[in-house]
């Protein structure tokens, strides 16, 4: 089982985020812009947490070399069932640097956008404070 897969299963925020490169790019199945940086990709996974219910990883797709994986996912968001996948790149130290999710069907798809809309301030506000926290450590560092 992969670390990112069995972070997700474990619900361990902590490891979910170390698994994410500083430059990791998060492509959502429901927003037109990709969202770049590390603290709003932890922040839209912690937001993902929140509104999912029931989800499980079904089916777990790599390719040989390690540095693509695929995971397929059941879930409930708003009293519909969602079916979707993780496409994960990782870089050359092993963190994901490219992380699109894809899901069906479209009521389901349109389920999550709602719910992940109305997670939209907390998630804005958690990235920010992650940003802060980071900004702050390197004047610390300076």
């Amino acid at each position: 089982m992969h670390p990112f897969r069995k972070a997700v299963e474990n619900r361990d925020e902590a490891a979910i985020e170390a698994l994410l490169a500083e430059n990791v790019v998060f492509t959502s199945p429901v927003a037109f812009n990709p969202y770049p940086g590390r603290a709003i990709t932890a922040a839209i996974l912690r937001g993902v947490m929140r509104v999912f219910e029931d989800f499980a990883y079904v089916r777990e797709i790599a390719n040989p070399d390690g540095r693509d994986h695929a995971l397929v996912f059941t879930a409930t968001v708003g009293g519909k069932q969602i079916q979707g996948c993780d496409f994960l790149h990782f870089d050359e130290e092993g963190k994901i640097d490219d992380f699109t999710v894809m899901v069906r069907p479209l009521s389901a798809a349109q389920a999550l956008a709602e719910a992940m809309g109305a997670q939209f301030d907390r998630i804005a506000h958690e990235a920010g404070q992650a940003g802060q926290a980071a900004g702050s450590g390197e004047e610390a560092r300076s």
